[in-house]
This record gives C-alpha cells, sequence and structure tokens, in this order.
C-alpha cells in the first residue's frame, strides 16, 4: 500500500513538472545519539541512528499553491532497522476571491504565542523526535486537514477541521522509557501494546477556529478547539485492581493570546480554559479535572548576537480538593493546585554568524523537575551544517512531565547537507 501511494506521488510530480516549473530541494542528514544512564529499561543504547532524505516540491501557479514535502528514513536504532518514509506535508492551497483561502491535505498546524509551550496549540506534538535531537520541525507532527481562511475588517478567521483524531507521539518504551503509573515505575521495552484511538467517525473529528486582529502594535486573538486530550490521560478500569486500558478523553478549549513590542522586545501572554468533558464535575479519579492555563514571556536581544528570553506558565487545576482525596486514597501522586513552568532560552551567534550555541531550560517549581536542550551548531558551508547537542533531564518524582524521562539523558551528533 505504501508503495503504491509513494508511486502515485512520483507521478503526481511527474505530471505537474511537465506543465510548469517546479522547485525541488530538499537535505541528507545522518543523525547519531545514545544514553548516558546504563540503567535504563530500554532494548538500546541508542537514542538515534539514523539517515534521513528530506524532498521538498513546490509549485506556484495562477490557481493556487502545491507543496510537498517526503522523508525517507533509515533508522538502526532500535533491535531490528527499519526503512521507513512519511509524507509531512503534501497540500493544494488556493484562493477564492480576496476573502478566502484554503489549504487542503496534509499539512503542520501551528498557532499560539509560546516558545515550545503550547496552550491553545493543541495540535499533534511528536515528543519522541524533540527527545532525541531530531531538528526542530519535527516536534509537529503533521495532520490530514482543510484549512479555510476569511479575511474581513473585524479581524481574520482560521478554520480547521481534521476529519481524524491524530494524537502525540510520546515515548513507547523502545529508546524513551517512561513512567507507567500502573506499574509504579519507569518502564522501557519493545512489546507495550498501542493505547486505542477514537473511532474514526464524523463525530469524532477535531474542530479548531482562530480569530485575529492586529490593534496598535499587538496581535490579539481569540482560540477554540474540540477533539480530544492529546495524551492518552484517561483510564478505563478493568475488572480486577490494576487493569484497564488508557484512553482519550474529550476535550474543549477556549482561549486568546496577546503579542507584541514592548521595551524594545517582544511581549506575549496567553491563556485558555480546558474543559475536560469527560469529567464535568471534577469527581472521575481517571480522567484529568478541567485546568485554567496562562502564559506570560518576554524576548529581547541582550547584547551583539545575543537573544533570550523568559516565560512563566501557570495552570491552575479546577476541584482540587475532591482530586487531592481521590489520589490520596490511591497512593498515588498528588499534583499542586497550581502548576508552575519556569523557561528560558538563550541564542549565542558567533564568528559571523557561522556558529549557533542554544540553551533552553524547563523547570518547575512546583514539581520539582527539570528539562535542558543544550546544542551548538556549526555552519560548514552554504550546504553542510555540523551539529552536536544534549537532553537532560531530572526531578525529584519519577511521576511528573520531565522526571519521568529521567533515565533518558543523551548525547546526539547530526551532519546535514542542503541541496
Amino acid at each position: 500500500m505504501k508503495r503504491t501511494i509513494l508511486i502515485l506521488l512520483l507521478l503526481l510530480l511527474s505530471a505537474v513538472s511537465t506543465h510548469a516549473e517546479v522547485r525541488i530541494d530538499g537535505f541528507l542528514q545522518g543523525l547519531f545519539g545514545g544514553r548516558l544512564d546504563n540503567d535504563n529499561p530500554t532494548t538500546t543504547e541508542y537514542t538515534a541512528s539514523e539517515s534521513r532524505l528530506q524532498l521538498r516540491a513546490q509549485h506556484w501557479g495562477d490557481n493556487g499553491q502545491f507543496f510537498g514535502r517526503l522523508d525517507f528514513i533509515y533508522d538502526a536504532a532500535e533491535t531490528t532497522p527499519r526503512y521507513d518514509w512519511e509524507l509531512r506535508e503534501g497540500y493544494f492551497k488556493f484562493r477564492m476571491g480576496s476573502k478566502f483561502n484554503f489549504k487542503v491535505g496534509r499539512q503542520i498546524l501551528t498557532w499560539g504565542t509560546g516558545d515550545l509551550i503550547f496552550i491553545n496549540d493543541v495540535f499533534a506534538k511528536d515528543y519522541s523526535s524533540f527527545f532525541v535531537g531530531r531538528d526542530d520541525q519535527y516536534l509537529k507532527a503533521p495532520q490530514n486537514a482543510l484549512r479555510a481562511e476569511y479575511y474581513s475588517p473585524v479581524g481574520d478567521l482560521a478554520l480547521v477541521w481534521s476529519p481524524r483524531f491524530e494524537p502525540n507521539r510520546l515515548p513507547h518504551g523502545s529508546r524513551l522509557s517512561f513512567y507507567n503509573p500502573m506499574m509504579g515505575a519507569i518502564i522501557g521495552g519493545d512489546s507495550l501494546p498501542p493505547v486505542p484511538e477514537p473511532e474514526p467517525k464524523f463525530k469524532n473529528g477535531e474542530i479548531a477556529a482562530r480569530l485575529t486582529r492586529t490593534i496598535s502594535n499587538f496581535r490579539t486573538a481569540l482560540y477554540f478547539y474540540k477533539g480530544f486530550y492529546k495524551n492518552p490521560v484517561g483510564f478505563i478500569p478493568g475488572g480486577t485492581p490494576g487493569t484497564g486500558t488508557p484512553y482519550y478523553p474529550k476535550l474543549n478549549v477556549y482561549g486568546a493570546s496577546v503579542r507584541g513590542q514592548v521595551v524594545g522586545g517582544i511581549l506575549w501572554i496567553e491563556g485558555g480554559y480546558f474543559d475536560s468533558r469527560d469529567d464535568t464535575d471534577g469527581d472521575n479519579p481517571y480522567v484529568p479535572n478541567s485546568t485554567v492555563q496562562g502564559l506570560m514571556g518576554f524576548e529581547r536581544q541582550i547584547a551583539t548576537n545575543l537573544t533570550a528570553n523568559l516565560q512563566w506558565q501557570a495552570i491552575y487545576m479546577l476541584d482540587h480538593d475532591t482530586y487531592e482525596m481521590q489520589q490520596t486514597a490511591g497512593g498515588g501522586y498528588v499534583k499542586d493546585e497550581v502548576y508552575h513552568l519556569l523557561t528560558t532560552r538563550w541564542t549565542k551567534l558567533l564568528n559571523s554568524e557561522l556558529i549557533k550555541l542554544s540553551f533552553f531550560a524547563f523547570y518547575s517549581p512546583s514539581d520539582e523537575d527539570t528539562y535542558i536542550r543544550l546544542s551548538a551548531s556549526y555552519k560548514y558551508t552554504d550546504e553542510v551544517e555540523l551539529m552536536v547537542g544534549g537532553n537532560i533531564f531530572d526531578g525529584n518524582s519519577i511521576a511528573t512531565d520531565f522526571g519521568q524521562f529521567q533515565l533518558n539523558d543523551n548525547v546526539y551528533v547530526k551532519l546535514t547537507y542542503g541541496f
């Protein structure tokens, strides 16, 4: 089936190229990484060992724009090496009149204001790629969607419909271990069963909307989302204690944001109400409670070729008293009523901007856990770039967001040739 789809895509590109000029570019990349902790229960010592070829094809015409992004991968990090490919983007974009834009097909969806913190951006993420050193573009997982935009004096309205739910891509134990609350331990391995997704029915499609408007120097936005939690944070208990099935609970999100220039830098503020539709009263211990989330960030250049930012996120859990009583009775980890997360990014350019040093840190004073991303890249030529980096996790509890990955510390080296 995959081979048939690939042949059809190549034939489509050939047909387009015979009638119009098509721009084709891409890159060839090798990524190799290994873990620093020998106690990790995974089945491999490698976090990455892959060769990747990405091809991009783009065509502009009088009637619209075609864009395709296709990845071919040979991955030897796990027990059995494998060849694979993924259509990351393949969409047609066209305009109707002067007020409507449409984008149809496989695409990367993103909005919101945070730097690696997501509130109203509830589109699919790929954290398995993010934690092993793949390019930042791979943090966003592709979705099949229809996107429509309407431009008016009141504001710009964007509507997105994904006919099938697309979950986050999370570590599944083969190369990155994680915390399993049912076992009360960090686990790894190749035999973990997949989590069932919502049935592919019309009613289970995802709907997102954003209304944006520029006011003075600030870009403001209102958001709405109807779908599911992107992580399988719900649980259906089985017939005997300690058994059951994780699932993706229903979710609505209502939010707003503002972003603009202030005192020589950029300020952003974002908030959202996460309506947990499977637990509206907060009394179901197997489904997350509804929350109110807020984010504030500021970035500016503080010296020549040195840019820094700082962010603060707070998440207030509704019906926390009920949640605390249930978790205490069950012997589980109890989250604070208000979760706090601080982040900072520092970027320094050296040697005529050929060398780039990057530091990004997440720290939660409430959960007492940390995640640090380090990298240094050197642009040898316009086509060739070498990067070395690392991912460091730590935490006082294995049940927190970053603490669960504390055995996954890794370093990597990456060589990219663009064409």
